[in-house]
């Protein structure tokens, strides 16, 4: 099958995503390999999906399935063993659940699922494809055939531990404790990866707890990882409350005001994607 653009669900308001009513989509082709894709919010500013392969799947490329986007993204584990690769440089970095990656445009990228169950990874893009970023802008980025992919760097044979590429690389793993860590409020928020086009954080508030309120420079999705978390919104001088569960989404446009708040009997873990910038703006 030739190349077609996911579902690009959009919402002018702030909008509560329950996972089992997100869009589907079959990524791929039988060269590329397919994917799973639960696709959140694809706005104007932000892109947010998960998606999924069995034990043993994978993607690579194909001719009509190109792997090489103009934005920035964050990848982070959610179920499983992941694989990510870079057919380019040959970076391979492996994932469990709760690990990240970050990357920046003109990366290409792989992904393999070796783990005993299916891999899920949560995925944040920006800027988002209505921009322009991802198919339309791997159809001009040259080509990788297959006879110039690596799945390893023979640079450092000899050489480790200790060595490193004199690049710094392309792949970025990120797991708990790299995060940069910060409060606030009851909030503690880890950050993922930060720059001129996207956010991404971790959150843990236990039961009863909540976050500053405040409004970030861009579109937010708030998607929970485990445990039950109540957003609290306000936009357009409305206020509402969306009660979330594993794998649940709010989505919050650029300019609402926003509060998390712990619920139930356990601490609950999110992760925040803010495009593109993550400072308040009230």
């Amino acid at each position: 099958m030739g190349y077609e653009p996911s579902p690009r669900p959009t919402f002018d308001q702030p909008t509560a995503l329950p996972f089992a009513d997100v869009a589907r989509h079959t990524w791929g082709d039988a060269e590329a390999g397919l994917v799973d894709d639960w696709i959140y919010v694809s706005s104007g500013l932000l892109h947010t999906i998960v998606f999924g392969m069995e034990p043993g799947g994978c993607f690579r490329h194909s001719g009509d399935f190109r792997t090489v986007f103009g934005a920035d993204e964050v990848l982070h584990v959610l179920q499983g063993t992941f694989v990510l690769a870079n057919p380019e440089t040959g970076e391979v970095v492996r994932l469990e659940t709760g690990d990240s990656v970050f990357f920046r445009k003109n990366t290409w990228h792989h992904g393999f699922s070796f783990g005993a169950e299916p891999v899920r990874v949560l995925e944040f893009f920006a800027p988002p494809p209505s921009t322009g970023a991802s198919g339309p802008y791997a159809r001009t980025r040259p080509y990788l055939p297959e006879g110039k992919w690596a799945y390893g760097d023979d640079a450092l044979i000899g050489a480790l531990p200790g060595a490193h590429r004199a690049d710094g690389g392309t792949l970025h793993p990120i797991r708990a404790a790299d995060r940069t860590h910060r409060l606030e409020g009851d909030a503690l928020v880890g950050i993922v990866a930060s720059t001129e086009h996207l956010t991404v954080t971790t959150v843990r508030l236990v039961p009863g707890s909540s976050s500053d309120s405040v409004a970030r420079g861009g579109d937010v999705l708030v998607f929970v990882e485990d445990g039950k978390l109540a957003v609290h919104a306000e936009w357009n001088g409305a206020r509402s409350t969306m009660e979330l569960g594993r794998w649940d989404a709010a989505y919050l446009p650029f300019g609402t005001t926003y509060r998390l708040q712990g619920e139930g009997t356990g601490p609950v873990d999110a992760v925040v994607g803010v495009a593109p910038s993550y400072a308040r703006s009230a």
